[in-house]
């Protein structure tokens, strides 16, 4: 597993959360979030990165904005038809 280290300024720290140990599972989430709304990470991998279960990822992924299942209407028509 990789450590990445950050210098954040704590008038960011404090928008962020009350202690580093929040900011930090903060920020893991907000980059999973992010990864996973880019198609950078699968839900598995955006939760393990968030340090949640992906069952939990999915839940939360509404607090962001960030869509569960992001498909066109076409892509959904060709998902769903019978055939």
């Amino acid at each position: 597993m990789c450590e990445i280290t950050m210098t954040i300024p704590d008038e960011s720290l404090a928008a962020v959360a009350q202690s580093p140990e929040e900011a930090g599972a903060e920020l893991r989430m907000l980059a999973a979030v992010k990864l996973f709304e880019l198609k950078k990470l699968s839900s598995g991998a955006a939760a393990r990165l968030a340090g949640i279960s992906r069952v939990e990822f999915l839940k939360r992924l509404g607090d962001y904005g960030v869509p569960v299942f992001d498909m066109t209407e076409k892509e959904f028509e060709q998902e769903t038809r019978l055939g």
